[in-house]
């Protein structure tokens, strides 16, 4: 375990999956600490894909490969490439495991960072081999709710910067389907209840936030997040789960009628030959 703080924040990193363990400021845990009744990760890191595969598998130059839901990314073994007194980063490089379900050369970092009370993830992918990369990417940070003993689930509230009305994409078993529900906000605000995740997921194709604040009219304590870049957006919890996920995306599951051929796929990214790319979310703590 990494640990990186200053006096406002402290943070413990995992180099399994370079997942984040722990996000303490203002004597409170603000991440969810995983809990197997419900759900045992707290902030998976998802690469190379997002969300679910078709069938579970892509093609690419006509040969099948499989994938689990998010990709290797999160169970994978990253390496520490440096650490300072409030900085970490984590890298994950292309080898045979990777190459026999994922066939691309890359170098995938995660690199966090605090100031003040601001934390700061960073996806930065190289393309070291000849050919273009495809690749997705993205964040499944989860978030203690309540963040206070005295409070319940429905006494906190998402504000979305830039948004009146959410579309969500309804999905079947992991997939987007062509169907769409519309969430109407209340002063661009969406009241946190159990039942909104009872079918899945509500995933955002089409969002003009790009940050969001969690928060309670009946506490001082909560967070903004930010997510410049991430053209989709997932908000998750388990069924009656005491967190919620907020989750940038450059990434998206596969459509119910995708024809599975990862250079077809939605969303994906595409990577010249020695070029990088970087997306960063953050999220600030009151």
């Amino acid at each position: 375990m990494i640990k990186i703080a200053n006096d406002k924040l402290g943070v413990v990193i995992n180099e399994k999956g370079a997942e984040l363990q722990s996000i303490f400021s203002n004597n409170i845990e603000y991440l969810w600490q995983g809990d197997a009744r419900f759900w045992n990760k707290r902030s998976p890191v998802l690469f190379p894909v997002v969300g679910e595969l078709k069938n579970g598998e892509f093609f690419y130059n006509s040969k099948a490969y499989k994938l689990s839901r998010h990709g290797f990314a999160r169970d994978s073994q990253f390496n520490i490439e440096q650490t300072t007194a409030q900085s970490a980063t984590f890298v994950l490089h292309a080898d045979e495991r990777s190459s026999a379900v994922y066939p691309f050369k890359f170098t995938f970092s995660v690199e966090y960072a605090i100031n003040n009370a601001m934390l700061f993830c960073s996806y930065v992918v190289k393309n070291t081999g000849d050919d273009t990369l495809y690749f997705s990417v993205g964040g499944h940070p989860a978030f203690n709710v309540p963040l206070v003993k005295n409070l319940k689930y429905s006494n906190y509230l998402l504000k979305f910067n830039n948004d009146e009305i959410l579309t969500r994409c309804l999905l079947h078993k992991g997939l987007i389907s062509n169907s769409t529900d519309q969430i109407r906000l209340n002063n661009k605000s969406l009241q946190l209840q159990h039942s909104l995740f009872y079918s899945d997921a509500i995933v955002l194709k089409h969002i003009r936030s790009n940050e969001i604040k969690l928060y309670s009219e009946m506490d001082e304590h909560g967070l903004n997040f930010k997510f410049d870049g991430f053209p989709f957006f997932g908000i998750w919890a388990a069924v009656d789960a005491p967190f919620v996920c907020l989750e940038p995306w450059c990434g998206i599951a596969d459509n119910i009628r995708h024809d599975q051929q990862l250079i077809h796929k939605e969303g994906i990214n595409k990577l010249a030959a020695n070029q990088s790319w970087q997306r960063t979310w953050s999220v600030e703590l009151f």
